[in-house]
């Protein structure tokens, strides 16, 4: 007797959306060539919607059978709700923030700031302007803003 594991294109592309999903925020967000667009996520979109495509036109084929179909449907159903939440959190979420129209732009000259380094300790930007370093007091200061909604 041989026993079918019905539909398993179409568990194969709900799980590779899931995979998408979670890798994201999980591992693609580290590297700035995936992170300003994900193009690697967008791709394992791609490749799930073949799987669920075969996988759904194998459940509603000629030897499909009712529950075949509806597993299908509700894995589909499934499949595009978390490409739409990954779609939301990427391309739609980011573009309600506020602007910052106040933050210094490039070549400007820093307002005074007393800000928290990692070690809990205090700085500002007088601080880091006199103290010297190498025995000579440094000519300017590198401020590097990093995005902070995630």
């Amino acid at each position: 007797m041989r026993i079918r594991f019905f539909t398993w294109q179409v568990w194969i592309g709900f799980l590779i959306c899931v995979v998408a999903l979670l890798s994201y925020p999980l591992f693609f967000v580290r590297f700035p060539v995936t992170r300003d667009f994900p193009w690697a996520n967008l791709f394992l979109y791609c490749v799930a919607t073949v799987f669920l495509i075969v996988g759904l036109r194998r459940a509603f084929g000629v030897a499909g059978t009712r529950r075949r179909r509806i597993l299908g449907f509700v894995l589909i159903t499934l499949s595009l709700l978390v490409f739409g939440l990954f779609c939301f959190v990427v391309f739609i979420f980011p573009r309600q923030l506020p602007p910052s129209s106040a933050a210094p732009q490039a070549g400007q000259k820093a307002p005074a700031f007393s800000l928290t380094d990692t070690a809990g300790r205090t700085v500002t930007l007088t601080e880091l302007l006199s103290t010297p370093l190498s025995g000579k007091p440094p000519n300017g200061v590198l401020l590097i803003f990093y995005r902070g909604y995630w």
